[in-house]
């Protein structure tokens, strides 16, 4: 018996001491460890300091101030940017951050004879603007990207992560003009605060990657027959 789970566990540290390959090698594309990847620029999806720009069947929230008649608790977008505000008509919003909408609805009920309207749009919720998540997480998919989103915050969303997660490789992919880039963080170091929790912009793709050492330790554990003492083995997540 002690043969056999020597044998078991010297075999087991051997696979999890094998190297992984290292992340990246497409042609373009950036690695960075660690660090902060740039963020994407206006040209990329029409971002003016994280005020995400509105775009088709967004849900927006229009107050006016002191005209409740004229406030609009949820309105959706239709399939080109457009909504319709009370004595304002239809209004294209599309591309717009909410304060640039605001300021084109206010201007509208000047010349609806509104007497110095204050108008105040807010996101409610976005389906156009968008980042995706998955690999080791327990709910992979894809999901609003909201202003000061982050990348724990990201993983929330998902639910987490997964049993068979490796922590330390968490890669954000994220276009920046031409320029493809890939960052690769370390979930426990940021939970301990080793290093800023990164942003999380619409369409970066985060991909939480999988532990085969924890796989196989499973594997392992099942062929040892604990008959009488009882094996107690603590495994470091990997």
């Amino acid at each position: 018996m002690k043969k056999l789970v020597s044998s078991i566990l010297l075999t087991f540290a051997l696979v999890s001491c094998a190297g992984r390959g290292p992340i990246g090698g497409s042609t373009g594309l950036q690695v960075l460890s660690s660090a902060a990847l740039p963020a994407p620029t206006i040209d990329d999806f029409k971002n003016v300091e994280r005020a995400y720009a509105i775009g088709p069947y967004d849900k927006l929230r229009i107050d006016v101030v002191g005209l409740p008649e004229l406030s609009l608790v949820e309105i959706q977008t239709d399939a080109g940017g457009n909504i319709a505000v009370p004595l304002a008509g239809s209004v294209q919003v599309a591309g717009m951050t909410t304060a640039e909408a605001a300021q084109l609805i206010s201007e509208r009920l000047r010349a609806a004879y509104v007497r110095d309207p204050k108008v105040a749009v807010n996101l409610r919720e976005t389906v156009s603007q968008v980042m995706t998540i998955e690999g080791q997480v327990k709910r992979p998919g894809q999901f609003p990207a909201s202003a000061g989103m982050t990348l724990l915050s990201a993983v929330a969303k998902a639910e987490g992560t997964s049993e068979f997660a490796r922590l330390q490789e968490v890669i954000v992919f994220r276009t920046v003009g031409t320029q493809r880039y890939a960052g690769v963080y370390d979930l426990r170091a940021i939970r301990r605060g080793a290093y800023a929790d990164p942003a999380i912009f619409a369409n970066d793709v985060i991909v939480v990657g999988d532990s085969p050492e924890r796989r196989r330790f499973l594997d392992f554990i099942q062929l040892i027959p604990l008959l009488t003492t009882p094996l107690i083995i603590a495994l470091q997540n990997n």
